[in-house]
């Protein structure tokens, strides 16, 4: 036995020599037929053994060696099924590293590094242009007078942004929904509604990122995810508990803001976005109101209650 390493694209070669599945079909997937109930197989068996090893605990001594034979010849069947389907196993391999990498942070990274001053979206702008690298929101109920309870929201002393209610026909707390856009702010450094509704902080007018990025549409766009996630959130206990969201809702958030710049961020600081913010949201709906403290280097969002005034 050789202990030359082995690329997958050689791999993928090689195993083609020990292939004796049809290669012809009036089906032009009836080829694949073949691999994937191998590959169903396999992985049966797989669980077959693990169930052994639960069982029978010490006693099942050959444990290790049947996992690695059978992941060889998962690792066989999965090659097969890239072969008759014209791929690359080396390019599945680059493009499931990606995918993972941008959804998960890696391992250890939990707290992930502070985001450098070069990293945010306007660095090298006028301060006046940029959003602030840390605030404090008062977000306060004010008397309604009207059919719904109404909020205000206080940034530098000054009230910002219009008087909120939830306009939905129940108390849904909806009017403080602006926990999301600070929460996108502090954790993806991006939130077109933050930028021009709280703090007036809008990239240098007549520039392309002022149009597009700060732009009406892109506070549309914002706008939509909030009610999406909410949406998403009202059928999950409003996440409270929940550490980690479904990976399709994230891919929405995705989908919604494709070509806007915060699409470089990666899926791991969208979740935590959603997370914090709703982790806010619940706390200000709770005590209603409360002070958001945002820091855009950390990538953090937090919660303290109204002091008495």
């Amino acid at each position: 036995m050789t202990n030359k390493s082995l690329t997958l694209a050689e791999y993928q070669r090689r195993s083609q020599r020990t292939d004796h599945f049809p290669r012809l079909s009036d089906d032009e997937f009836g080829p694949l037929l073949g691999p994937l109930l191998g590959l169903a197989g396999e992985v049966g068996t797989l669980l077959a053994g693990y169930k052994k090893r639960l069982r029978d605990g010490a006693a099942y001594e050959l444990f290790g060696e049947n996992v690695a034979e059978e992941l060889g010849d998962i690792l066989w069947y999965t090659a097969n099924v890239a072969e008759k389907a014209g791929l690359s196993l080396d390019e599945i391999a680059r493009g499931n590293l990606a995918k993972t990498s941008d959804r998960w942070p890696a391992r250890g990274s939990e707290s992930p590094r502070r985001r450098k001053p070069s990293e945010h979206f306007d660095a090298g702008l006028p301060r006046q242009h940029q959003l602030p690298r840390t605030f404090t929101v008062t977000i306060r109920p004010i008397p309604s007078g009207g059919p719904e309870p109404l909020i205000k929201v206080i940034w530098n002393g000054e009230c910002v942004a219009d008087n909120l209610g939830d306009n939905t026909y129940d108390d849904s707390g909806y009017r403080y929904h602006d926990a999301f856009h600070l929460a996108n702010a502090a954790v993806l450094g991006w939130s077109p509604v933050a930028r021009g509704k709280i703090f007036n902080r809008k990239r240098p007018k007549g520039t392309m990122a002022d149009t597009v990025e700060d732009g009406g549409r892109a506070i549309v766009i914002e706008e939509a995810v909030a009610a999406f996630m909410f949406a998403y959130a009202r059928q999950h206990n409003f996440l409270e508990d929940l550490r980690h969201l479904d990976y399709h809702a994230l891919k929405t958030f995705q989908t919604f803001t494709a070509g806007l710049e915060v699409e470089q961020r990666h899926l791991w600081e969208v979740e935590q976005a959603v997370l914090q913010g709703f982790d806010s949201w619940r706390q200000l709906r709770e005590n209603e109101g409360g002070v958001l403290r945002g820091d855009l280097a950390a990538r953090k969002l937090t919660y303290a209650p109204l002091t008495q005034s």
